[in-house]
């Protein structure tokens, strides 16, 4: 499969929102084969012009042309509160994201933040033409979009050249195991600008959230400061999901991520400092030599 492909969204409102209810007359969906699976834009009844990206039948992502700042899915909504808070408000940035999907966050980068700077790194060169040919870019925005796999890609960045990284990148429902390292998380930090954000969507569940655990030791033999912003039945190993690890060379504002992310209608939870450390519980650090892929999330994910 695709090492490329966007990330399946797992959290339970999430799921929800992949197929929405509404009134109204909505077009019929546009489906097209690509690297990945079978990728179908799905109209919402209540916005005209908005599409939900899946493949496969799982919720990938949430576009309104008319309002590229509306975040549907709760992950992409935390996402969007850390790429609020990466500088001040409406200051152009310089913003990587490892995996485009429907382009959703530079979307909104592009909309909150006018003329900053983004590239976006996607595998699947089928779903980017999708993509491309039904929701198009805006042609004012500062959008390249770069083919190949992630992590090919960020080695020829220079360095310091990004304000802000995400990180959204799935093969399947699953963060291929070269994106999990110590190594790969090394090369972010080359990227990284002094003072910059790096943010992963991490998909897990219970019984113990080994992956996210592990990713946290991981990302924090790099970066010495971290949070994590996730939905509280995830972050008690109830439920399997998405949870956003935010990672700095500099104190990050956990105070306003955290009043931010209460106020979601899909409330968050984040954990950082020593209730971090806690909560990783001694986790090993991953190496790409016993690297593996984010768990397989359970069928009942995306019905």
């Amino acid at each position: 499969m695709a090492k490329g492909r966007r990330a399946a969204a797992a959290d339970d409102e999430t799921g929800r929102g992949g197929r929405r209810a509404g009134r109204g007359r909505a077009a019929e969906p546009v489906t097209e084969r690509v690297a990945g699976g079978l990728a179908e834009l799905e109209p919402d009844r209540d916005h005209p012009r908005a599409r939900t990206l899946l493949i496969d039948g799982a919720p990938q992502s949430y576009v309104d042309p008319d309002d590229p700042t509306r975040l549907e899915f709760s992950y992409q909504r935390r996402l969007g509160h850390v790429a609020d808070l990466v500088a001040p408000p409406g200051r152009p940035v310089q913003a990587l994201h490892l995996g485009g999907g429907a382009f959703t966050l530079a979307r909104y980068v592009a909309a909150t933040r006018p003329r900053s700077t983004q590239q976006v790194v996607e595998i699947d060169a089928p779903l980017v033409a999708f993509v491309r040919r039904e929701l198009p870019l805006d042609s004012a925005w500062r959008v390249r979009v770069r083919g190949g796999d992630a992590r090919e890609v960020l080695a020829k960045i220079a360095d310091g050249w990004a304000d802000l990284i995400i990180a959204d990148v799935f093969a399947g429902a699953r963060t291929p195991a070269h994106l999990t390292s110590v190594e790969f998380a090394g090369e972010v930090r080359r990227v990284l600008r002094p003072g910059g954000f790096y943010a992963a969507n991490l998909a897990d569940g219970p019984p113990a959230l080994g992956f996210v655990k592990s990713q946290i030791a991981t990302v924090g033999t790099v970066f010495p400061e971290l949070c994590l912003a996730a939905e509280p039945g995830v972050l008690r190993g109830r439920r399997f999901g998405n949870a956003i690890l935010v990672a700095s060379d500099a104190p990050l504002p956990v105070g306003e991520l955290t009043r931010r992310c209460a106020t979601d209608a899909a409330m968050g939870r984040v954990e950082g400092g020593a209730d971090l450390v806690a909560f990783a519980g001694g986790a090993a650090v991953v190496r790409d030599a016993d690297a593996k892929p984010s768990p397989e999330p359970p069928p009942s994910v995306f019905r």
